[in-house]
This record gives structure tokens, C-alpha cells and sequence, in this order.
């Protein structure tokens, strides 16, 4: 019911007073949401025909759900897909990329890999770029120039941080993904997974150790703040549901169905940047491509999600919403720690900008 809850659970305590006064706070609060999609089209080794079938009809069905839903600025729900570098199928990704040039996502790196080093970490995430970069996706520094990119780790295992060491196996993760061009992890939260950070609910930096779960603390970003570590952590929602006796982790799954309990519970989590109540982050994740979550069933959820966000959370008095994608999320995060006071909307290009919409 709780499992692995022990590795977070004194986090989770002592900051109960701070989500209660966020909970309870007066002011327009901003709601910055986004989807995370570990996309794996390939997922049970299916043919390539089979990926290039599954990946089309999570296309068509997204866009059909999304372009009848609009956030406080008319902007469609934005969808991040983590799409995993170890089992590229390039017709699959033309197929996302020319999606994304609709204007309803972006893509960035996702992957799953084993016994690797430092070197041959760096050799699969510098191919990821290179690849992805080839068509059109990614993103540019405006101010290097350099290529940058969001990531999440497969298996849940970043920085080896699972203890049979399996699934990484690389202790300086953190140095490599800042080296290669990496601007923030995604990954968590990983719970009921044993590969669950002590930190939880926050924005901050992480500072490689050389020892594994270099990312368990860290930082927080603070508004004002220069930055402190070697890579960005922008975390999803991680609460305890006593009504349903469950951990709720921002996970959209076709057994665990929306509902205006579980986005409260996704406010109340108060993922923040600090000094900057007044702006609430809610990355929530999803393994799209999987055959359970093809299903009408799981886009009538999705649609019921949009509607409850628009609805109740969008008023213009209590809410504003803004539909981000991962890379908007981190524009704004850096606007509010340079000491950013406009609309969340007014960063959505503050650092990066995106490839493909050269």
C-alpha cells in the first residue's frame, strides 16, 4: 500500500506546514502543468510495423483531445515526449516530430541502459543528441548557442541509485548528463520504487558526489539565488492519498483514474520555487505508448483531466493555468530565479529555445 514510503516519508513531514499555508494562501496562484511521457512505442519488443501502428493512434487520439482544450493564454495542452534513445525507430520519430511542429509537444532524451561508465554513458547521450538534433528536435541556449536537452532515466535508476546497481551502473551520472548538454532531470518522482529520492516535492540542484543517488538532497532553486550543483531536478507531485489508501505520484494510468482529489492533492504537493509561492509546478507522467493506454477508456480519462484543470483551476481569481511543455517548465523556473515578477506565459523561451520551431 505504502511501500519504500520510509525513504521520503520525513520529508514528507516536515514540510506539512509549509503545503498547508500554500494550500491555504490568498492570492492568484499559477498553475504550470505538464506531461512527461516515458514513450516507448517498442515496449513488449514488438515489430517496427507495431510501433509505427501504436505511435500513430496515440498521435491522432492526443491531438483529437487536445486541440478542444485551452489554457488561460489559448494555448493547447503541451505533451513532452521522453522518447527512450535505446530504442529509436526513426519513422516513429518523424511521425512525433511532425506532431510537435502542430505546436502540441516537444521531444526530449529518454534511456534505458546497464553496466555502463562515465565514457560509454557519454557516448550514448552525445548519440541521442545527434540523432535528435537530425530531426529538428531538442532545444538551443540562446546565449551559447549549444544544444541542450531534458531527461529522464529508464527504470526509474538515475545516478545507480538502485542498490543491486542494476539498470545504471554509472556513480558520476549527474557530471555526464550536465557535460553532454542535459538542462534538467525529470525522472521523479520514482515512488513505489526503491530508486525514490530522501527530497521530494521540489525544484533544486543536485551535486554529483561520485557515489550513487548523488541526487537524494540538493539545493532548492531560490528566487533571487545564483545556482548551487551540477543539474536542475524539477520533480512531479509526491503525496499520500488516505482517502484511497494509496501513494499518489502524478502518474496518468488507466487504473488510477483522474479526479479533482488527486489534482488538489497535485496543488497541495506545492512544487515551487522558493520565494515564489505564487507559482505552482505540476509535472505529472504517463507511459503513453503502452496497449492499455491506446484505449478510449484512457483518453476519455486525459480529456476528463483538461476539463477539471480548465474548469476548476482556471478561474482568474484563485487560478490561472498554463500548459508548459518540460522545457517551458525549466524557462520559467530560471525566470523566477533570476527574479522574473511577469506571467509564467511570458517565459516560456527565457533560456531555451526550441528546435523545432526554427
Amino acid at each position: 500500500m505504502f511501500k519504500n514510503v520510509h525513504i521520503w516519508l520525513g520529508d514528507y513531514l516536515r514540510h506539512s506546514a509549509r503545503r498547508a499555508a500554500l494550500k491555504n494562501g490568498p492570492g492568484l496562484k499559477h498553475i504550470v502543468f505538464g506531461i512527461v511521457d516515458h514513450f516507448e512505442p517498442r515496449c513488449q519488443g514488438v515489430s517496427v510495423q507495431k510501433e509505427i501502428e501504436r505511435t500513430t493512434l496515440f498521435l491522432n487520439k492526443y491531438e483529437a483531445q487536445a486541440r478542444n482544450h485551452k489554457d488561460s493564454n489559448g494555448v493547447p495542452p503541451k505533451y513532452s515526449f521522453f522518447y527512450p534513445i535505446d530504442e529509436y525507430t526513426k519513422e516513429c520519430v518523424d511521425l512525433v516530430a511532425d506532431f510537435c511542429r502542430k505546436g502540441f509537444g516537444e521531444v526530449e532524451v529518454h534511456l534505458h541502459h546497464q553496466d555502463d561508465t562515465a565514457d560509454t554513458l557519454r557516448e550514448k547521450l552525445l548519440n541521442a543528441v545527434k540523432v535528435y538534433k537530425g530531426h529538428g528536435l531538442l532545444s538551443t541556449d540562446k546565449k551559447t548557442w549549444e544544444t541542450k536537452y531534458g531527461f529522464i532515466h529508464g527504470n526509474w535508476s538515475l545516478c545507480n541509485s538502485r542498490r543491486d546497481g542494476q539498470w545504471c551502473g554509472v556513480n558520476e551520472e549527474l557530471k555526464v548528463l550536465n557535460e553532454t548538454g542535459c538542462y534538467a532531470d525529470f525522472t521523479l518522482p520514482s515512488a513505489p520504487s526503491e530508486t525514490q529520492t530522501v527530497k521530494i516535492n521540489s525544484l533544486y540542484y543536485a551535486k554529483n558526489t561520485a557515489a550513487p543517488r548523488s541526487h537524494d538532497t540538493g539545493a532548492d532553486v531560490v528566487a533571487g539565488k545564483k545556482p548551487s550543483g551540477d543539474l536542475m531536478i524539477i520533480q512531479g507531485p509526491l503525496m499520500l492519498n488516505w482517502n484511497d489508501q494509496k501513494i499518489e505520484n502524478g502518474a496518468l494510468m488507466v487504473n488510477n483514474p483522474v479526479s479533482a482529489e488527486r489534482i488538489r492533492l497535485w496543488i497541495e504537493a506545492g512544487v515551487h520555487v522558493k520565494g515564489r509561492e505564487d507559482v505552482l509546478f505540476i509535472k505529472v507522467h504517463n507511459h503513453g505508448c503502452r496497449d492499455d493506454h491506446l484505449t478510449a477508456e484512457f483518453f476519455a480519462d486525459l480529456r476528463w483531466l483538461f476539463i477539471l484543470l480548465e474548469n476548476d483551476f482556471n478561474d482568474g481569481k484563485n487560478y490561472q493555468l498554463h500548459y508548459m511543455t518540460a522545457r517551458e517548465m525549466y524557462n520559467v523556473v530560471k525566470a523566477l530565479e533570476e527574479g522574473g515578477r511577469l506571467s509564467p506565459a511570458r517565459y516560456r523561451d527565457h533560456v531555451l529555445v526550441s528546435n523545432i520551431a526554427k
